[in-house]
């Protein structure tokens, strides 16, 4: 099994640039950073769960795929992804001629790392018997992408299930509540890894019943990686992007919005006339992803300003794992 790599090297920054990263205090850090991107010829991606002031300063905000391909629209020769590092490792899959740039490299996921790919190569070795048909939620690393028959997002996840080999066992992987979500739908039974998002599963029944009784006429809208409990309790399912626009055509004035924190900015910011209510847990008011708030307009700057740190992978792994995103597109047409 050949892992992913990262480079955890890049380019000297130049004396007079060292000096410039030292001495931009008083300087609007969003703008400089508009500056250092047309310098670099850079696009700015940030993911709908990062901070405000990155979702600010990016060309593009959305879910992962739909930002790496926005990004492979451009003539960018740089992609700095604001985000976690599974993402910008989509971005290389779907990119591979251009230069990733990873804010912080510490920025992970829970979801993902429930799943290392040398644990799903020897869980596949061990169930030979079982033909696995692996479809793997794009929320997981290259490494596991690679050994995956199709991809999925939460959008596409039904339409990809339904149309999976009817004479394969199917083995989804790594989030168990998206999972067990597609099989409500579909009626297809799989076989579940045992993963999680550890944000969305502080969701709670009794959380979200506590809030939906402070606005018993606002909608609840959830992120399929919550529990079935609480995906019980809402009015609309969907993914990221599917909220944005559930939002923004509800009758509603306001919502409960059951997914991590950030997206209420950008909802927020594209439509103004509606109040969003974050979704509580029983520990805090709104749900905030550690991994996703490592990135800061400081450390996207610095990152861009340096070029490290850089996502790199083998070409053998980028190719595996970019045909499983390629069947997945073929499968969505």
């Amino acid at each position: 099994m050949v892992s992913a790599g990262i480079n955890f090297g890049g380019p000297s920054s130049p004396q007079d640039e060292s000096v410039r990263l030292a001495d931009r205090t008083g300087i609007d850090l969003a703008e400089d950073l508009k500056e250092l991107k047309r310098e670099r010829n850079a696009v700015i991606l940030a993911h709908n769960y990062q901070v405000p002031e990155l979702q600010d300063a990016a060309d593009f905000v959305g879910d992962s795929l739909g930002l790496s391909y926005q990004a492979a629209k451009t003539h960018a020769d740089v992609i700095l992804f604001c985000g976690v590092h599974f993402m910008a490792e989509t971005a290389k899959i779907i990119n591979p001629t251009k230069r990733v740039i990873l804010p912080d490299l510490d920025a992970g996921c829970s979801l993902s790392e429930s799943c290392p790919p040398e644990k799903l190569a020897q869980f596949l070795q061990e169930h030979a018997d079982k033909n696995y048909y692996v479809i793997a939620y794009i929320n997981c690393s290259a490494g596991v992408k690679a050994i995956s028959d199709v991809i999925c997002t939460s959008g596409n996840a039904d339409k990809i299930v339904r149309s999976a080999p009817a004479d394969r066992n199917i083995l989804f992987v790594p989030d168990q509540n998206l999972g067990a979500w597609v099989m409500e739908r579909t009626g297809r039974k799989m076989d579940l890894w045992q993963g999680t998002c550890y944000i969305h599963v502080e969701f709670t029944a009794r959380s979200i019943n506590k809030i939906r009784e402070e606005y018993p006429d606002a909608p609840v809208v959830a992120h399929p990686e919550c529990t079935y409990a609480v995906r019980m309790l809402a009015d609309e399912v969907c993914s990221t992007e599917k909220m944005v626009t559930f939002c923004k055509e509800s009758p509603a004035d306001a919502i409960i919005v059951v997914t991590e924190a950030g997206l209420l900015h950008r909802l927020r910011k594209e439509i103004p006339d509606k109040t969003f209510i974050p979704g509580p847990t029983d520990n805090c008011f709104c749900g905030e992803c550690r991994f996703m708030k490592m990135n800061t307009l400081e450390k996207a700057y610095d990152a861009l300003l340096n070029m490290e740190p850089e996502i790199t992978l083998p070409e053998p792994v980028r190719k595996r794992a970019e045909t499983p995103i390629l069947r997945m597109l073929e499968l969505s047409k």
